[in-house]
């Protein structure tokens, strides 16, 4: 069976830096895949040449068994690729309904009415409180996104972008920042509401990464250094003497 995502031989330069070199990384569908490395080790990098923000120097991008490589962010996103930022991308001066509102009607394809803006459209209003509820804010259905909790912020975002209903979603740093406890908080969230999804996170906390990931790829400055299991990335030696860090 073919992998959902596959990354081949693509390589990232900016005006003669390389960010990337020939990453090769296949996603199956259903897993929950963890990017790490190093700081600057080209992982945001490598989220945004996935999405279409940065075009691929050299290489190509298949998802669901189509190449998109170079397409634009919008198109991707409408095959069914969701994905966070590291920083909290979400509409501060509008409620969390709104937020997620806003994302739900662009999904149907259809456009608020300014005269009477909910009118038939009782679905989204049940699909956009259905959402609210899963993410855990519907205290805060209301409340402006700007004013929010930070642990609380992150958690609308994640919102957002299961709001597309997508089939793979990607997650960069969704702990970043976090106290331990709104950490624990996001990962309870991340493994409920991406039951059944197939999912691929950046993320530096490596209790996160192991608690969560089915099998790992270990980035290290621009190259795919080793893909495996939790367990298979704990004991290998390259990755303890390159990321990890090892005495031996």
């Amino acid at each position: 069976m073919s992998a959902l995502l596959e990354i081949r031989q693509v390589s990232k330069d900016f005006s003669g830096l390389q960010v990337l070199t020939d990453v090769n990384l296949a996603v199956e569908e259903g897993e929950r895949h963890a990017v790490i490395g190093p700081n600057g080790a080209g992982k945001s990098t490598l989220f945004n040449v996935i999405t279409g923000k940065y075009r691929v120097s050299e290489g190509e991008i298949v998802f669901k068994g189509t190449d998109i490589t170079n397409w634009p962010p919008h198109r991707v996103s409408r095959m069914g690729l969701a994905r966070s930022f590291q920083v909290t991308n979400i509409f501060p001066n509008m409620t969390v309904y709104e937020n997620i509102r806003n994302v739900v009607v662009s999904k149907k394809g259809r456009r608020l009415n300014l005269i009477a803006p909910l009118a038939g459209m009782e679905d989204v209003d049940r699909e956009t409180r259905e959402l609210i509820s899963s993410i855990g804010l519907e205290a805060s259905v209301d409340t402006p996104a700007g004013e929010l909790a930070y642990g609380h912020q992150r958690a609308l975002e994640i919102g957002l972008a299961m709001a597309m209903d997508p089939d793979l979603i990607l997650l960069d740093e969704p702990t970043a920042g976090m106290t331990s406890e709104e950490t624990r908080d996001a990962v309870k969230l991340i493994e409920r509401v991406t039951a059944g999804k197939t999912l691929v996170i950046i993320e530096h906390d490596m209790d996160v990464v192991f608690s969560i990931a089915d099998r790992i790829s270990v980035l290290y400055y621009g190259k795919i250094l080793e893909t495996g299991t939790p367990e298979e990335i704990r004991e290998s030696r390259e990755v303890k003497k390159a990321y990890l860090g090892s005495k031996k």
